[in-house]
């Protein structure tokens, strides 16, 4: 295993040499991985194949089988996904800011890249393109630890992307990986001052608490998902259902999954059981308060229901007397992900939008377009749920920081 110490100082040195690269280098070497993830699909799918036996033989629960299970569409979109970051404008360079002072003295604020961005995820083996990609064409080096779940998808991965930069004539190091997953790398890789610019977890809560709480370097938080649903009184009963049905079961694992629907009192009646009726389709276990149960027949949810991010086929289940005890409820569990209002009602959304604390607040549409590339972004780094710096879907952009670059003619203070 290679000393964490001795990959941080490589990344540190490669971020040099990336700094140099301009546009159409980057966007060769960009190319040069995708066409390698396409023509080297099948060593991924072997590797993979490694990883989803062991999460089975584990016990491993079936929707986090799918966030780390790779097919050879997946392993396309995510090549796709490459293109796509090819395609966006390169952030590095942009004047942010130009002017000129009175006595003669030229300020510029330009885009320049954060360095080396360390990323400390979980199961999901997509997660190692899309920030290798994200952070190489922002012009930073991607220091990842990923999980122990999706170690050989991983490391075939970041290989082959290597490789790829490599055979193009550029840095290698641009793209690092710990070949270690213990606990001890994760603890190592957040007191790496000196070394690693800022650091971002990706995961479930339990790793995101960690990072934040123990980290030495800046850390950017990321997305822990207890994504709501209010359907108001007068709301389109199918456009709520269709909504929900989307947003819990096209894939109940992500972070931007719905976990609780809150429904308005006046709509209840009507919207509950059709979508009970429909989620029923997919074996959703609802777990509702006492007036959502006396409607249709779900479990009785517990405080804890309504906090969590389930990250599987449950829903959480309450019925509401006005838009004020919507959001209220929200106020008191939302993990500032992305929440969702549907409403025939100006006001109302009006209202929702204006006072719902979220990175994200929908109006009629599904939270899971809450993604890099539903946003045009091409892919993203994660779902920043804090207010400082990034908010969001983290594209090229919020990978970057700024600095001054003033100009004289000899003036002094």
């Amino acid at each position: 295993m290679t000393d964490i110490y001795t990959l941080a100082a490589r990344a540190k040195a490669a971020s040099v040499k990336l700094g140099l690269y301009d546009t159409e280098t980057k966007n060769r070497g960009l190319e040069a991985i995708a066409c390698a993830l396409e023509q080297r699909m099948d060593e991924i799918l072997a590797a993979n194949e490694k990883d989803i036996s062991a999460a089975v033989e584990s016990g491993t629960r079936a929707a986090l089988i799918d966030r780390l299970t790779l097919t050879a569409q997946r392993v396309a979109a995510i090549a796709n996904s490459v293109r796509d970051v090819i395609k966006l404008p390169d952030p590095v360079g942009e004047i942010l800011e130009d002017f000129t002072r009175p006595n003669g003295i030229r300020i510029r604020k330009v885009r320049v890249p954060l360095g080396v961005v360390g990323i400390i995820y979980e199961a999901r083996p997509n997660v190692t393109v899309d920030s290798a990609v994200l952070c190489f064409k922002s012009g930073n080096v991607a220091f990842l630890r990923g999980g122990k779940e999706a170690f050989n998808s991983n490391m075939t991965l970041m290989g082959i992307m290597r490789d790829a930069l490599e055979g193009a004539g550029l840095e290698p190091d641009c793209l690092l990986l710990l070949d270690d997953t213990s606990r001890k790398t994760a603890q190592e890789m957040m007191c790496l001052r000196g070394y690693i610019d800022v650091l971002i977890p990706r995961g479930g809560p339990g790793l995101i608490r960690s990072v934040v709480e123990n980290a030495k370097v800046p850390v950017i938080e990321t997305g822990t998902g207890n994504c709501h649903l209010y359907v108001d009184a007068g709301a389109d009963i199918d456009m709520a259902v269709n909504i929900l049905f989307n947003g819990k079961c096209s894939r109940p694992s992500v972070c931007n999954a719905l976990e609780t629907v809150l429904v308005h009192r006046d709509a209840a009646e009507k919207f509950l059981p059709a979508a009970k009726a429909k989620l029923d389709e997919m074996k959703v276990q609802w777990r509702g308060e006492e007036k959502a149960r006396a409607i249709v027949d779900m479990f009785e949810a517990t405080e804890d229901d309504f906090a969590d991010e389930f990250g599987d086929y449950i829903l959480a289940a309450r019925v509401v007397d006005s838009i004020d005890e919507a959001i209220a409820h929200i106020a008191k569990y939302t993990t500032h992900h992305s929440e969702c209002i549907v409403t025939s009602d100006a006001a109302a959304a009006e209202r929702f939008t204006g006072e719902i604390d979220a990175a994200a607040v929908y109006v009629n549409a599904s939270t899971r377009f809450t993604d890099g590339g539903e946003f045009g972004l091409g892919a993203e780094i994660g779902i920043s749920t804090q207010k400082t710096h990034a908010r969001g879907p983290m594209g090229l952009k919020e990978l970057t920081s700024y600095k001054y670059i003033v100009t004289g003619n000899g003036q002094i203070r």
